[in-house]
């Protein structure tokens, strides 16, 4: 899914008395101090750049596949019309930044005992990294024409994506993420509006033509159409924005995707130019690449906390993520870590408990319907009781 679908956040807006005295034409300068800050590439759009996505959002939220993501909702009016988050910005800086990967991702799905972590996840957090260069450039900005800016990074009701390929970065493909000549699918986006006029770039066309395999792929069917996403049958939702049970539909095409998911990335043609990110935070953590998935279902809250300090995991919670890795061993096939398992069926939490049921029932039927008798007077939760009764 659209890693844009955060809670909407922004920086504040600074503002200086011109300082500079580089001759240069102002976007040669912009450039390099881009290029500085560790950006891969940059382009510059206006506000109106992308008019066709006020309706595109508008059905899309109307048709509810934004799932559960209320701030979709309630940030509508900001999100479509970037005129209306700052009714005086007059061009939007479109950064990006590098994030592929040395190998490739799909490769890892063949592992039942590891968890999979999409590649964005195994390394430092990359709000915190683009939004601190992305300020850098931005008070460079500032000092040097005296004009206001802001800048954004996913977490703000910014069009990030129809806004970069407006600027020129790339095109949206037909899994709705950007693609770019230069770095395939492997892009992080970041923003600055200004109060300045800046000459904009040309917008790149659509360079997918036939091909669908970013389409073909998903395991979960959450293409409805190209160009289309129904977050509601997204791994990357379901793992990560999804707060209560996972429908029983999804839970074996996740396999042993623990959080995300990068199949649409991965499979995309584009990604033959791409080159591994050369930003050493961005490196993935060794910890992360493929974790067994029986050390992760132990973690209690501050072993959680721990382990991914730094790292996005850690935003959706200890249960959250125990939840995944219990789907990931139920469909491991390993009944070795069947103790593992059982100790869960008495969690504090329902979401972990309830799809320690479904996992127990995955690798020992006959233990599951066994089990039920017993624990189905005793649990109160509705959801995990359907679950028990689910194996009878």
């Amino acid at each position: 899914m659209c890693r844009a679908c955060r809670r909407p956040n922004s920086t504040r807006t600074l503002t200086s008395k011109p300082k500079s005295k580089d001759t240069r034409p102002l976007k040669e300068q912009l450039s390099e101090r881009v290029t500085a800050a560790g950006f891969d590439a940059m382009r510059v759009t206006t506000p109106d750049a992308a008019p066709e996505t006020v309706a595109r959002l508008t059905q899309w939220l109307a048709d509810g596949r934004h799932g559960d993501m209320v701030w979709m909702e309630e940030t509508e009016s900001r999100r479509a019309r970037a005129r209306t988050l700052w009714p005086d910005v007059k061009s939007i800086i479109m950064l990006a930044m590098n994030y592929g990967p040395d190998d490739d991702p799909m490769a890892r799905l063949e592992a039942s005992d590891a968890g999979n972590i999409s590649v964005y996840a195994r390394h430092r957090d990359y709000h915190d990294l683009v939004k601190s260069r992305l300020k850098q450039v931005a008070r460079w900005l500032a000092e040097s024409t005296g004009e206001e800016v802001k800048v954004f990074v996913d977490t703000a009701p910014v069009m990030e994506k129809p806004l970069a390929a407006a600027s020129g970065l790339g095109w949206q493909g037909k899994h709705t993420n950007l693609v770019s000549r230069d770095f395939g699918s492997w892009l992080f986006l970041g923003s600055i509006f200004t109060t300045l006029t800046i000459e904009p770039d040309e917008a790149e066309t659509d360079h997918c033509g036939q091909c669908s395999r970013c389409l073909d792929i998903c395991p979960t069917k959450a293409f409805p159409a190209p160009y289309q996403l129904d977050a509601r049958r997204c791994i990357s939702y379901l793992t990560i924005e999804n707060k209560g049970h996972i429908p029983r539909e999804f839970r074996r095409p996740i396999g042993n995707r623990i959080y995300g998911c990068d199949d649409c990335l991965a499979v995309c043609p584009w990604n033959k130019f791409a080159v591994s990110a050369r930003e050493m935070a961005l490196r993935p953590r060794e910890d992360l690449v493929a974790p067994r998935l029986v050390d992760l279902v132990t973690l209690d809250d501050a072993a959680f906390r721990a382990l991914f300090s730094g790292s996005p995991v850690k935003r959706i919670g200890r249960d959250r993520f125990i939840r995944n890795t219990l789907i990931a061993l139920g469909n491991s096939g390993d009944v070795s870590t069947l103790p593992q398992v059982i100790e869960k069926l008495s969690d504090p939490a329902p979401t972990v408990r309830a799809m320690a049921v479904w996992a127990l029932g995955e690798l020992d039927p006959a233990a599951a319907r066994s089990a039920a008798a017993n624990a189905l007077p005793a649990e109160e939760d509705e959801d995990v009781r359907s679950e028990w009764q689910a194996l009878i």
